[in-house]
């Protein structure tokens, strides 16, 4: 059989890894107007609005969020 690879991993269900590990995230969104930053859950279910200018950042949808156009994302690693 072939060797897994990083890639086959991340399109496998994310019980069936080989380590179990979630699909979702927490991110710093950066405003398109103000760019303040925010920080956010990836699959969020409600509207994120920004603090500086009032703008929504995303948009829930079945899964992950869907980002408004100008905003930028960077996803956070470390919570500590």
């Amino acid at each position: 059989s072939a060797p897994i690879t990083v890639k086959d991993q991340k399109q496998c269900h994310k019980l069936k890894r080989l380590v179990q590990a979630p699909n979702s995230f927490f991110m710093d969104v950066r405003c398109g107007n103000c760019f303040n930053i925010t920080t956010m859950f990836s699959h969020a279910q409600t509207v994120v609005v920004c603090s500086g200018c009032a703008v929504a950042l995303c948009q829930p949808t079945g899964g992950r969020t869907r980002l408004t156009d100008g905003c930028k994302y960077r996803v956070k690693h470390d919570l500590s």
